[in-house]
């Protein structure tokens, strides 16, 4: 009976910490990124399009049908969908927006979506989608020079 009195505590301790041991692990706090990961091959395309008035032109076409909406007439992130939506969108008359991305990122964000964005895919031929990445560049609007100091 001794063996019996023993065992049996012994047995409620294990059961008590069998669970504890198989509870995961706190996870570690991760940074998500502002973009999905575009491929290396894809952020290193050059655009074939030159960004003249014809380009701009056709380009502007699809930003009216298609992203002024959320993106705002003038890229400044304020459209009606967006508002509508609560979407924070990014401000593309300011020049700091686009300075560290490629023409090849945007692109691939235009073609493939990015968080609530769809993705135009297929639905636009490939010069157009260059087009719409030299309208986006486009938005941004000059700073004024900084006055030389006297």
């Amino acid at each position: 009976m001794s063996r019996f009195t023993l065992v049996l505590p012994a047995l409620f301790l294990f059961a008590l910490a069998l669970p504890a041991q198989q509870q995961p692990s706190t996870p570690t706090t991760q940074k998500t990124p502002t973009y999905v990961a575009i491929p290396v091959e894809a952020a290193r395309q050059a655009n074939p399009v030159k960004p003249g008035p014809e380009s701009l032109a056709r380009a502007k076409k699809w930003w009216t049908l298609d992203c002024a909406m959320c993106h705002g007439a003038d890229g400044n992130g304020k459209g009606e969908t967006a508002k509508d939506m609560k979407l924070t969108l990014v401000d593309f008359t300011d020049p700091a927006t686009l300075k560290d991305r490629t023409d090849g990122e945007i692109f691939y964000i235009i073609k493939n979506g990015h968080n609530d964005m769809p993705p135009e895919g297929p639905r636009i031929k490939v010069d157009e989608n260059w087009d719409l990445v030299n309208f986006v560049r486009s938005l941004a609007k000059k700073q004024p020079a900084a006055e030389p100091k006297p």
